[in-house]
């Protein structure tokens, strides 16, 4: 069956645009501009379809120039695409994962973090300046309770070893004498300490920060995600008072009965829409955390001042959608210019992503549960060679078999989590990609001693050929694609499509046993292929693996 290469809408470029064109005119049109199309060098073949025009490229130049490409280009390759020339450069800043110290580390902040990677990884590979940050919540009220549980039941040594287990666990104590009027008292006279910057308090405080993010930078190491800065709310509470004042002079903020402080949003300035920004006893929110527009307000006036970005990214999930609309309407009423420049990237909620042990407290719990999960079926498969290090490459199939599932789909919509099927070996999966990618990796190292220089790739006739090489053609267009909308799926569905065509090829051209030329052309066939595959991988933030 033969598949033309490029094909055009002939409803695309008549003059008549109005849908009552009937079929089979525009198929009557189809033939005839078909028929006055004349082939060259490039152009083999030009036949009508249905409403279209079907072009085939020449195969020798099809082989050709693909193959040629992507072993020039390398890991480059489709970056360098001319659809990208016009894009300019620019500075990016992206917040993301934000974990709040002592609370969970709940999956929703695992999609945040992946999120966030891969946006940060894709404009990174097209050239721009990406600041990676994460915004702790590491301030507010909770401390004060986290302060006076720590004096009660903390352990230096606990603090030291594994501060995010230990804190939770001092919180989840507290929290249950939290309603008795004494405790309330002293957690409120610890955090007024800490507003007052009471050195002691503190120094206790700054244990708890740098211990959590002296493990969490381990954790993400695991997950392959580095940050350029860790801030927090506790650098703005200071400032967020600032940005009340200048609320108040640019006569913006407006007192409710009950005295609370709020910004009318409205278009006619009715108050149907208003966000609140401070509490009736002058604090600014602390309610929870990223729903003090006081504060994040600051943040990104400051972010902006410090690194003067063309934008400003903020991934989190869609619950919070209402809070960044906001955000973005106050900066620009304050006169900021630049809020046209803040998006807000959300997600959906993932349901049942559940351990052996239970719900999902922590980041690590999720790691290394699907280490273990993977162990376990690399173990029990026939066809597992001995790896050199399994725990390794369990942990780096795992997190392919998670990043797949949760990028197959829109970003937006929810999804619900088994461990079964993302660590499937057939299909639609991360393990799937590992695997191919894997074997496509030991047939070179097979013949790895074949310099493939010259090669004449124009012997790669064969329909199971011809698919690899149209599919990567097209690895610039769902970059561009991507690059656009933010939306990993698209990237996804392309590898996985790579993976199955690779998958077919290498069964139905062999390498072993054929004449040499053939056996050269068909090398480096499959090794195109696995260099764009490896690429995309690692834009997802996966570390592809080379035995499993």
């Amino acid at each position: 069956r033969h598949v033309a290469d490029f094909q055009l809408s002939i409803a695309s470029v008549t003059e008549d645009s109005s849908s009552d064109c009937l079929a089979q005119d525009l198929h009557l049109q189809a033939q005839k501009l078909a028929e006055r199309l004349k082939c060259d060098a490039v152009v083999r073949e030009i036949s009508a379809g249905p409403g279209t025009v079907n072009f085939t490229i020449n195969r020798e130049l099809l082989a050709k120039t693909v193959l040629q490409q992507v072993l020039k280009d390398g890991s480059q390759y489709g970056v360098k695409s001319e659809l990208f020339s016009t894009v300019p450069r620019q500075k990016a800043v992206i917040e993301f994962s934000s974990p709040n110290i002592a609370k969970k580390f709940h999956v929703g902040h695992l999609r945040s973090t992946i999120v966030g990677n891969f946006i940060a990884n894709l404009k990174v590979a097209l050239g721009h300046e990406v600041i990676r940050i994460n915004y702790l919540g590491d301030w507010g009220m909770q401390f004060g309770l986290l302060g006076v549980g720590f004096q009660h039941f903390g352990n230096k040594e606990k603090l030291k070893s594994s501060p995010l287990q230990h804190l939770f666990e001092v919180y989840v104590q507290i929290n249950k004498a939290a309603q008795d009027e004494n405790t309330k008292k002293l957690a409120k006279d610890f955090f007024r300490k800490l507003e007052e910057h009471d050195e002691q308090t503190l120094s206790l405080w700054k244990q708890f920060r740098d211990f959590s993010i002296e493990e969490y930078s381990r954790i993400y190491k695991r997950l392959g995600v580095h940050f350029d800065e860790y801030s927090g709310e506790s650098f703005y509470h200071e400032k967020s008072q600032e940005i009340l004042k200048t609320l108040e002079d640019k006569g913006l903020l407006q007192k409710t009965i009950k005295g609370t402080g709020i910004v009318d949003l409205s278009e006619k300035k009715d108050l149907s829409s208003f966000s609140t920004v401070m509490r009736s006893d002058g604090t600014s929110l602390y309610i929870t955390r990223q729903v003090s527009p006081s504060v994040d307000l600051a943040a990104a006036i400051d972010r902006m001042h410090k690194h003067s970005c063309d934008a400003m990214i903020y991934v989190t999930d869609k619950s919070q959608s209402n809070h960044f609309q906001h955000l973005f309407q106050i900066l620009k009423l304050m006169g900021y210019d630049w809020a046209e420049r803040c998006q807000h990237v959300s997600f959906g909620l993932v349901q049942g992503m559940k351990t052996r042990r239970g719900e999902v407290i922590f980041l690590e719990d999720v790691l290394n549960e699907v280490r273990s999960r993977m162990l376990q079926n690399m173990a029990s498969a026939k066809t597992t060679k001995e790896v050199e290090d399994p725990m390794e490459t369990a942990e780096k199939v795992g997190l392919a078999a998670l990043i797949i599932q949760d990028f197959r789909g829109l970003l937006s919509s929810d999804y619900q989590f088994s461990w079964d099927r993302a660590l499937q070996s057939r299909g639609d999966t991360g393990v799937f990609l590992q695997y191919t990618h894997a074997r496509l990796y030991s047939l070179e190292q097979m013949h790895g001693d074949e310099q493939l220089t010259d090669v004449n790739v124009a012997c790669l006739q064969e329909p199971d050929a011809i698919s690899v090489l149209q599919h990567l053609l097209r690895y610039d267009e769902v970059l561009y694609r991507s690059s656009q909308d933010l939306q990993p799926k698209h990237i996804v569905s392309y590898l996985l499509t790579l993976g199955h065509l690779a998958a077919v090829a290498h069964k139905t051209l062999p390498v072993k046993g054929s004449a040499p030329e053939l056996a050269q052309a068909r090398l480096c066939l499959f090794q195109a292929a696995r260099l764009v595959l490896a690429s995309g991988m690692k834009l997802l933030g996966i570390t592809p693996v080379t035995q499993m």
